[in-house]
């Protein structure tokens, strides 16, 4: 079966799979803009596709992406990158999305309250 839609992980499940050396660590795209980013940001490294210069990278969006790693769609509180991650699948780039729910605030609450809250 195809995914259509993106799977849900929690900030405890995805800081889990980035801890474990053992796993496949998936691609992180933060689709956040830039002053977000700004405020607060994650401590690991993520591929930063602001929505609203979609105009500019989704014309090569298949050259930023990997084909065969999991693709974790982050943004302030999941909404966007939900959205973000239904495109990805529509558009047939990748086999696997899963959308990080509650996003960076959820991060900050649950896993690393060093990134401040907005």
């Amino acid at each position: 079966m195809i995914q259509q839609i993106p799977l849900n992980i929690s900030p405890k499940e995805l800081n889990k799979i980035l801890e474990d050396d053992s796993s496949e660590n998936p691609f992180i795209v933060d689709v956040r803009e830039d002053n977000e980013i700004a405020m607060a940001s994650f401590s690991f490294s993520v591929l930063h596709l602001p929505l609203s210069k979609a105009a500019t990278w989704s014309g090569n969006i298949e050259e930023l992406l990997p084909k065969d790693q999991p693709i974790v769609v982050v943004c302030h509180a999941g909404v966007r990158s939900l959205n973000f991650g239904i495109w990805l699948l529509e558009q047939g780039i990748t086999k696997k999305v899963w959308n990080l729910v509650g996003g960076i605030d959820a991060w900050s609450t649950d896993v690393d309250r060093s990134v401040p809250r907005y």
